[in-house]
């Protein structure tokens, strides 16, 4: 027997209210209300695990319908978003402001361990535990 899904009516574009969008902040009785929303949900659904579950569960349904290959296509729109916004060089100082953090950190003698070890895989990093596959 054929299941008919429910039509739902098209509405003209008059017929839908704009939101408008700007850069103030939310008012304290929108605030509230979400507030109070967001609790009764994690009430409802016995705590906060509910929200990893349903996002992981949405997470899988994305991988099973678009697979693999979606994500690297996201990513790439993303990283080219980001140098239209920023610029080129942005990502160049990210990483030399992590570089030096890691250096302030670290100490330069950790460049030069893992410069020494290379792109091998069986040693251990510096500061690092021993891996189980050794």
């Amino acid at each position: 027997m054929p299941t008919s899904k429910k039509q739902i009516p098209e509405l003209a574009t008059e017929d839908v209210p704009s939101i408008q969008h700007s850069d103030a902040p939310p008012s304290p009785r929108n605030v509230e209300a979400g507030r109070r929303g967001g609790i009764a949900v994690r009430e409802k659904y016995s705590g906060t695990d509910y929200y990893r579950r349903i996002g992981q569960m949405g997470g899988k349904r994305l991988r099973d319908d678009r697979g693999s290959e979606y994500y690297r296509e996201i990513a790439s729109k993303g990283g080219q978003a980001n140098v239209e916004k920023y610029g080129p060089n942005h990502f160049a100082d990210m990483g030399r402001r992590g570089g030096n953090s890691t250096k302030e950190r670290h100490g330069s003698e950790y460049y030069r361990e893992i410069g020494r070890i290379g792109g091998s895989k069986k040693r251990k990093m510096p500061d690092q535990p021993p891996t189980t596959s050794e």
